[in-house]
């Protein structure tokens, strides 16, 4: 073979590798021809005509995702920023729109969320902006559907994914809430320790009333003692005075005891007058004088009455 028939079989070759072309799995090409449009070729296997045909460009149909952020003032008069996420896919349908009548859709997209965002924005205080991002969203959204569907742009989401304000309005809002926080706990401790002084007092007056009571039963008991003691005493001849000097003898002379059994005592006797002592004195001895006879008398009735048993035995 002749070297001209090589040169027409490696240009044939070319010709047929030229004619053949492959478009990816979610991907749309589309093909011209001497610069008009002719068609367009879905993911596989396509054929063109060499030379004439040509592929003007492949358009991806994945879901993509265009970040704006915007600048704007709130209500109160706040700078914020805001970084808005918009998710969109071209349509398969309307891939010849979405090529042939935008060449900068990202462009395009992002002029139509500053308009939104700087509509919306201005109308809401900056702690309705935290609050109602959604509403911010969705109204992107919106926006965007019924602008981009005439260009073959189908958006999916419009999402705000951050809401930066100036720097000194962020550290005034963290000491706002740090003083919110410091005056609940405030709050709380306050109620605690005023639970506490109740609870406390509560457990004082029921202290006290049962102290009260335990008084009260106490001298019940010393009194209905003294009673019997009396009784006792007048049962073996004693009258009612009597009894009484000699139950204030014998108190007296437990009080002289127990004093002296504590080392750390003071006593003092009143009243310190000459007479008023020589008085209080009269009346123990003749205490005292009383109560001896009123043991003899008891010692006698004690005898007699056991000499009586042991006669009757």
């Amino acid at each position: 073979m002749s070297l001209a028939t090589y040169i027409i079989i490696f240009i044939l070759i070319l010709i047929l590798i030229s004619s053949i072309f492959v478009v990816k799995q979610q991907t749309s090409a589309v093909i011209e021809r001497f610069g008009k449009f002719i068609a367009i070729r879905k993911s596989g296997l396509h054929f063109k005509i060499p030379i004439i045909d040509k592929i003007a460009g492949r358009v991806s149909l994945r879901i993509l995702q265009l970040d704006v952020i915007v600048e704007t003032k709130t209500k109160d008069d706040v700078f914020v920023k805001l970084k808005v996420s918009v998710q969109y896919k071209i349509l398969p349908d309307n891939v010849y729109d979405a090529f042939y009548k935008l060449d900068f859709p990202q462009d395009q997209i992002t002029s139509y969320v500053f308009d939104v965002v700087r509509a919306v924005v201005p109308k809401m205080r900056l702690d309705d902006v935290f609050e109602k991002k959604d509403e911010i969203a969705n109204a992107v959204k919106g926006e965007l559907n019924d602008a981009m569907v005439n260009y073959g742009y189908d958006i999916i989401k419009a999402l705000v994914t951050d809401i930066d304000p100036d720097g000194e309005v962020k550290t005034a809002m963290n000491r706002i809430n740090a003083a919110e926080r410091q005056k609940i706990a405030a709050q709380y401790e306050g109620d605690a320790a005023r639970i506490l002084i109740v609870e406390k007092a509560k457990a004082e007056a029921e202290s006290k009333r049962l102290q009260g009571q335990g008084i009260a039963d106490q001298r019940r008991e010393i009194a209905r003692g003294l009673e019997e003691s009396v009784d006792v005493l007048n049962n073996v001849g004693i009258n009612s005075q009597e009894a009484s000097a000699l139950i204030v003898v014998t108190q007296h002379y437990d009080t002289l005891q127990s004093i002296g059994e504590e080392t750390n005592s003071n006593l003092i006797l009143l009243p310190n007058s000459p007479q008023a002592g020589s008085d209080m004195l009269n009346n123990m001895v003749a205490s005292f004088s009383a109560s001896n006879q009123i043991g003899e008398a008891m010692k006698a009735e004690n005898q007699k009455k056991q000499n009586k048993e042991n006669t009757e035995e």
